[in-house]
């Protein structure tokens, strides 16, 4: 635990004026990301008698190990450089709104020249209109199903669209009157067009003006005594109305705007969010974070504005935003929010009326969302605690072991040896963080050797991105491989960050292996451990005995879930290689001969075997193949014995099939 005062800043140093701040801890990584009206003023707080501080601010002050700032101009650019570092360094101190599912929305490719409906996923593209996002993909697809009969734009894939175009004939979707099959020619791109640009005004809000006109058609169909297409248009009709049922009417003014409602505890917080558009409920999302920094309800709004618009622009951003507490310094958050719109933007909490009785529903969501969540993860944070707290005492550790690295050996015989490396930080996976290694040091079988290699690789890169943070002095040793990336930035590496225990697959010779790596590298505040298959029994550098963890033990399960994946990992790398191999075909040992002379090559001859048969000049008849080509080509081929033929075991025929 690092003294606050052995980092403080002198007197006099820290500037009066806004700017954005950053705690970094021991091994230089940022933990923590702040704004402020006047640097010099905030940071002083953090540097007063620590029995004063809120226990999560002494935590992290105890933590870091130094403090830098940048001062700019206003405090919307405060707000601007905050959320950016906030994303790109992920410190554990911030709050950050995270859920396990990417919410769909309604998408309308307008950028396309004949545009698509679809449901979309993950972050939002040019060209594409958005709507929602919902909570569930079967809401759209049952909204769309409703408007097709009325707006009926092309839903299929570009592979479909391609293939009915080519035969001439439409989908199932074009011959029930759901689409308007453009794919054929029945309507020009500019009335496909137009119908898309419909269906998206009407997704918008726009709505009583078409519901009107398909009246008045339906009408005036009857008095000329048109009763099919008069039935027709009335069954289009009911159609929109049970479509806009399903977003009921809850703002009588036609009103945009997003609501806001947050629900906490100590621990944690739950997010909700309702976007209204046109008076009505488009959509719905919500998120659950940790409290790891000392936060009020402002202080939780203003970061779910920042998450919540960081990315967006224009529309995307309402016109009015509603949330149970306005932020501390609301004025320049408001001035972000009308930079990104483009326009005004109000930032206000609702008193009284219709947008004062959404807000509560709002609420309510957020409250049930915070209690499911707790429901849900109550017992996972108190095992994963409990987990980490079982390991640090079983191995002998001064604190719990935040962040977990684990390794594995695979191969196949012997060939194809590949090793993984997995990460678990506060006993959950960290995927971004996984690392796969081809042993490059020598061939064949040798698990302890290739174990001593990965760990070494791993701990090289690390002291390398050390020497170049300026944490470690002096000059590179041969140990390092002179692996100092060339960029001379600021951002984390992917072996920056050390763990506090490694874990190997294997008993007492792969964890000496393992121990050797980091010792040969002058790592010494790492522990070393291993989880034995057979016994499930830990072993501990330079011990002959091994640690038993008792079966009902956390610690155990959790060095069993870590094993297991490191495991998975390297499983999945060893066959993807092999695959890779069992696919390579003789042409593939040709130098310079790229995917589409292959292709171009199978095509003239149709298969490799008579493309084996073939003389260098019939070789070089094939379009892009030229003489010192084709004579490569023969040669490898000529080299490559033909694989042997196969026998019908029935009746002992030789089966001489042409190869593929």
């Amino acid at each position: 635990m690092a003294d606050p005062s052995s980092y403080r800043p002198k007197p006099g140093q820290i500037p009066d004026s806004p700017g954005v701040y950053r705690f970094r801890d021991e091994h230089g990584r940022v933990i923590y990301v702040g704004k402020a009206k006047s640097l010099r003023q905030r940071l002083s707080s953090y540097f007063q008698d620590l029995a004063g501080l809120h226990p999560r601010t002494r935590t992290m002050v105890t933590t870091a190990a130094s403090v830098e700032w940048t001062v700019v101009s206003t405090e919307v650019e405060a707000l601007q450089l905050e959320y950016s570092w906030i994303k790109e360094y992920d410190p554990r101190f911030n709050v950050k709104y995270r859920d396990d599912k990417s919410y769909p929305s309604l998408a309308v490719t307008m950028g396309e020249e004949f545009p698509r409906v679809q449901v979309m996923r993950g972050p939002k593209k040019k060209g594409v209109r958005y709507f929602g996002p919902y909570a569930h993909a079967w809401a759209i697809r049952e909204t769309v199903d409703l408007m097709l009969r009325v707006f009926p734009v092309r839903t299929c894939s570009a592979g479909v669209f391609k293939r009915s175009a080519q035969i001439g004939r439409p989908c199932l979707l074009g011959y029930i009157g759901k689409c308007s099959a453009p794919c054929v020619g029945r309507v020009t791109a500019e009335e496909h067009r137009e119908l898309a640009e419909e269906f998206c005004d009407f997704m918008a809000g726009r709505t009583g003006a078409y519901i009107r006109r398909l009246e008045r058609q339906m009408h005036d169909a009857a008095e000329e005594m048109e009763y099919e297409k008069a039935a027709r248009l009335r069954d289009d009709i009911e159609a929109l109305r049970r479509a806009l049922e399903k977003n009921a009417v809850v703002l009588a003014d036609a009103t945009d705007a997003d609501l806001i409602a947050v629900a906490e505890d100590e621990l944690e917080a739950a997010v909700q969010i309702f976007h209204v558009r046109g008076g009505r409920v488009r959509g719905q999302r919500g998120w659950v974070t940790d409290k790891v920094e000392a936060v009020d309800t402002a202080g939780l709004v203003e970061h779910a504005l920042q998450q919540l618009y960081g990315e967006e622009s224009g529309d995307a951003v309402p016109k009015e935003v509603l949330v149970p507490a306005l932020p501390e310094l609301s004025g320049p958050v408001v001035q972000w929010l009308t930079e990104r719109r483009g326009a005004r933007v109000d930032l206000r909490i609702p008193q009284r009326g219709d947008k004062k009785d959404l807000m509560a529903t709002v609420q309510r969501n957020a409250q049930q969302a915070l209690v499911l969540h707790k429901t849900k993860r109550a017992s996972d944070l108190t095992t994963r605690s409990r987990a980490l707290e079982e390991i640090a005492e079983a191995l002998g550790l001064d604190s719990a072991p935040l962040r977990i690295e684990c390794f594995d050996i695979s191969h196949l015989q012997g060939q194809d040896v590949v090793a993984s490396m997995v990460v678990f930080e506060d006993g959950l996976a960290r995927k971004s963080e996984y690392r796969r290694f081809q042993i490059k040091g020598f061939a064949g079988q040798d698990d302890v050797r290739s174990m001593h290699e990965v760990v070494g690789r791993r701990f090289r890169r690390y002291l390398a991105e050390s020497l170049k943070s300026g944490e470690l002095t002096g000059e590179l040793t041969q140990e390092t491989d002179g692996e100092v990336p060339a960029e001379a930035d600021d951002r984390p590496k992917r072996f920056a960050y050390p763990p506090q225990l490694v874990v190997v697959d294997g008993g007492k010779p792969q964890v000496a292996a393992a121990k050797r790596a980091l010792d040969e590298l002058g790592v010494t505040d790492v522990a070393v451990c291993g989880l034995a298959k057979r016994l499930e029994e830990v072993w501990l550098p330079d011990d002959d005995d091994p640690v038993v963890l008792p079966r009902t033990s956390e610690g155990l399960y959790l060095l069993q879930r870590v094993r297991d994946e490191a495991h998975r990992f390297a499983i999945s790398y060893q066959r993807s290689k092999r695959t890779k191999i069992l696919k390579a075909g003789p042409l593939d040992t040709v130098p310079g001969l790229g995917s589409t002379r292959k292709q171009a090559l199978l095509k003239h001859f149709g298969s490799v075997k008579r493309l084996r048969a073939a003389t260098v000049e019939q070789i070089c008849e094939t379009p892009g193949i030229g003489r010192k080509t084709a004579e490569t080509i023969a040669a490898a081929l000529a080299a490559a014995a033909p694989p042997a033929p196969a026998v019908n075991t029935a009746t002992g025929e030789i089966m001489d099939d042409a190869e593929e």
